[in-house]
């Protein structure tokens, strides 16, 4: 049965609200014409992700999330997305923003991504943004 899922990896955090955040991601899923398969989210250190990004990515920097497109079938959204709490708290503070405000943009973002959307080119990142806002927008938690 397809679900989303939160994860703790060598930090304590645990999400606020999963069962409402569940939802909202379901509903930006549904907005987009996407079924849901098994998404997991692991929050976890900005060590533990470098050595991620490190191992798989051949990046060695730190980074706020990555995510890993599992999905088979097409429409069906499935992947691992593992978030940096460290990277969210310095970020939050960086764009002057609530810790949960940021934490939400980077949990969209990864889903958007998996979705399809990309953020490499300007116009891309543009639509990314736009995208994080509305969903951001509707979230109600």
């Amino acid at each position: 049965m397809a679900s989303i899922r939160f994860f703790s990896e060598e930090t304590e955090f645990k999400l606020p609200h999963p069962r409402k955040t569940s939802s909202w991601i379901k509903s930006a899923l549904k907005t987009e014409k996407k079924t849901l398969g098994d998404l997991n989210f692991i929050f976890c250190t900005d060590e533990y992700l470098l050595q991620i990004n490190m191992e798989y990515l051949d990046h060695h920097t730190y980074t706020d999330i990555i995510t890993f497109d599992s999905s088979e079938t097409p429409g069906t959204i499935e992947g691992d997305i593992f978030i940096s709490i460290e990277r969210i708290q310095e970020n939050a503070t960086k764009f002057e923003r609530p810790f949960d405000e940021e934490l939400h943009r980077v949990i969209i973002h990864g889903v958007l991504h998996l979705i399809g959307y990309g953020d490499k080119s300007k116009a891309a990142k543009a639509q990314m943004r736009g995208k994080e806002d509305t969903y951001l927008s509707l979230r109600g938690i």
